[in-house]
């Protein structure tokens, strides 16, 4: 598989520095590097994001997480591998990911007011610059079809 043209933000290199300042600033908002990878690896799979999932799982395990947790990822719900903030953390990206799945609040308040129990305002601000920042790169490699693996040359 060969993506449709190259990603967009290597296309364009201003919008490239506007991505790395926000990936520089998500970092220094104290969440763990482990939940801000399940946050990532989450919103791809929602997204179906081959390229994400790929590299997601790679960052992950560079962060030290574990085979058995990423497996269950997906059904984080069920699995008995992840802490209360990381449940909180991933219930938000759900939510914040899937904004057109429903009516009313995006992100219902019990979601919200289980992250914010867990994870106070700077953190917050940079689970949300995560979870945006991830979908931005879904649509743009969903549009361009990046398969999964694929290096930027």
């Amino acid at each position: 598989m060969k993506a449709r043209m190259k990603n967009p933000a290597m296309v364009l290199p201003d919008a490239m520095k506007g991505v790395q300042n926000l990936l520089k600033a998500m970092h220094q908002g104290g969440v763990p590097q482990r939940t801000m990878e399940l946050v990532h690896l989450r919103a791809s799979q929602i997204n179906g994001c081959s390229a994400c999932v790929h590299g997601g799982v790679a960052s992950a395990k560079k962060a030290g997480e574990s085979d058995e947790r990423l497996h269950a990822v997906a059904a984080w719900r069920e699995a008995p591998f992840f802490t209360d903030a990381e449940r909180a953390a991933l219930a938000l990206t759900e939510a914040a990911t899937r904004i057109a799945d429903r009516t009313g609040q995006a992100v219902p308040d019990a979601v919200w007011d289980e992250a914010a129990d867990h994870f106070d305002e700077e953190q917050l601000a940079a689970l949300i610059l995560m979870i945006a920042t991830t979908n931005f790169f879904n649509r743009l490699n969903a549009t361009i079809q990046e398969p999964a693996g694929a290096t930027w040359d």
